[in-house]
């Protein structure tokens, strides 16, 4: 049962859950009229890879273009206005969520900030949990804007429209 457990992985591609929509926390900013994406699931190594395919250009594309972000970030971004990472949580079960993190910190490699989704499929994280990663890690970027507008988000976007 572990072993089908590890084989079974599902990912959910979040950033708009009602829960976090329109709240502003510790300087965590999200318009109530910002899109929402729309959750994709996948349940087997296959669909995994699949998608994980599908969004390959859209991650090289958003690493490609962190550094000007991490730079406003550092610069000081415009007031209401937050910056967020997209990457995948882990737990033992070998079960992968993907989440986003608001972020509080950027130094040398290393962001840290706040889980700002709701989990669904991973254990042992929950919205608001502090959060550290390593740049690496980064599958994503987006800077929510207070008119609802947003910078970045090169997969969310593509996956607000994939058909597996």
């Amino acid at each position: 049962m572990k072993l089908k457990n590890l084989l079974l992985l599902t990912l959910f591609f979040l950033i708009g859950a009602a829960i976090t929509v329109g709240q502003s926390k510790d300087n965590v900013n999200v318009a109530p009229n910002a899109p929402q994406d729309q959750p994709k699931q996948a349940e087997t190594l296959d669909q995994v890879a699949k998608l994980d395919l599908a969004i390959k250009p859209y991650v090289e594309k958003a690493r490609q273009t962190y550094p000007e972000a991490k730079r406003k970030f550092l610069a000081g971004l415009p007031p209401k206005e937050t910056l967020f990472v997209t990457t995948r949580l882990h737990d033992s079960e070998g079960r992968i969520e993907q989440v986003f993190i608001a972020v509080k910190e950027i130094k040398d490699d290393t962001i840290k900030g706040v889980i700002w989704s709701q989990i669904n499929t991973v254990t042992g994280y929950q919205l608001g949990d502090s959060y550290s990663m390593k740049e690496k890690d980064l599958l994503d970027w987006t800077i929510s804007k207070p008119d609802g507008t947003e910078e970045g988000n090169f997969v969310g976007k593509f996956l607000d429209s994939y058909q597996p």
